[in-house]
């Protein structure tokens, strides 16, 4: 077996995790079933999440930011407010599996605000793998098919905020490591979060916040493990990997919680990520082969 191989093994074993750990979080959110109120439970959750990352936070601010970066940050924060108090609230509304479908619009959104917003090139290749993408959701969703939930659009509302703040965090990573922009995530968001929380705050038993505790360390640890899965295989590699975190969602749901299992929501998924995974291929030929010219113009 070559090095290479073993690097791709070890991509796919890292987004294995990632996709449980992930799943890990859907089910503790789900099992609450609204027990908690969302913004209160997100705030919980992130709260948890700064004690993991707050080492990085003080350097971080005893450093300082520019009055642009600040600004960057704090509008990213208030992206992942609004997609989080969304996201716990289509958890506690719809299928775990319904959620992990629909959560894969977050990079068809990131695809085409990256065109609009910052002057990459959407090919003619690219718009058909995002028409594929979007049929899919249609599949996931059938609007008009059947009556549409409000955790369907609420979870909409989530993808299309997350993808949005990832554009941001695109552009504060040009400036600002990423562990510091994590660490400063956590921060500006329990801030962005605690007036919300404030509003709707019911005394939480224990056990929901041991739970709470328990999605922010899946939640940390499957960010951490993704990282891992980027930095050893290409993402042509580990991206595939990505559709079975729907296949253990719909076991999850069906087995845990007795939900239905939805052949549509398979189905819609799985164009989803083939769309999301002919986007990673073309964009890392299209790398290549760029990294090829630099190194055959630099010969000459």
């Amino acid at each position: 077996m070559d090095a290479q191989t073993r690097r791709d093994l070890a991509g796919i074993g890292w987004m294995l995790v990632t996709g449980l750990c992930f799943v890990a979080v859907n089910g503790i959110v789900r099992s609450l079933e609204g027990a908690v109120p969302a913004a209160q439970a997100a705030f919980i959750r992130f709260v948890f999440g700064l004690l993991f990352v707050g080492p990085l936070v003080v350097p971080a601010l005893k450093a300082g930011f520019s009055a642009r970066i600040w600004r960057l940050l704090s509008v990213r924060g208030a992206l992942h407010v609004l997609a989080t108090v969304a996201w716990f609230y289509a958890m506690s509304r719809i299928t775990v599996a319904e959620v992990t479908a629909i959560g894969f619009l977050n990079p068809i959104v990131v695809t085409v605000g990256a065109a609009l917003f910052m002057g990459e090139r959407l090919a003619a290749r690219r718009i058909m793998a995002v028409g594929v993408a979007l049929m899919g959701a249609l599949i996931v969703l059938r609007p008009g098919l059947r009556e549409l939930d409000p955790g369907h659009l609420s979870q909409i509302l989530a993808s299309m905020a997350f993808g949005a703040s990832y554009l941001v965090a695109k552009r504060i990573t040009e400036h600002v490591s990423p562990a510091v922009v994590v660490a400063m995530l956590s921060l500006t968001v329990s801030i962005g979060l605690a007036p919300l929380a404030w509003a709707v705050w019911v005394p939480p038993t224990w056990g929901q916040v041991a739970w709470l505790g328990l999605v922010a360390v899946f939640g940390t640890a499957g960010h951490y493990s993704m990282t891992r899965a980027f930095a050893v295989a290409p993402m042509t590699v580990t991206q595939p990997v990505t559709f079975l975190q729907l296949i253990w969602a719909s076991l999850v749901g069906v087995f845990i919680f007795h939900e239905p299992l939805d052949g549509w929501v398979i189905l819609g998924g799985g164009l989803m990520i083939g769309a999301i995974c002919y986007i990673t291929w073309r964009e890392a030929r299209q790398r290549a082969r760029a990294s090829a010219t630099v190194v055959a113009t630099a010969a000459e």
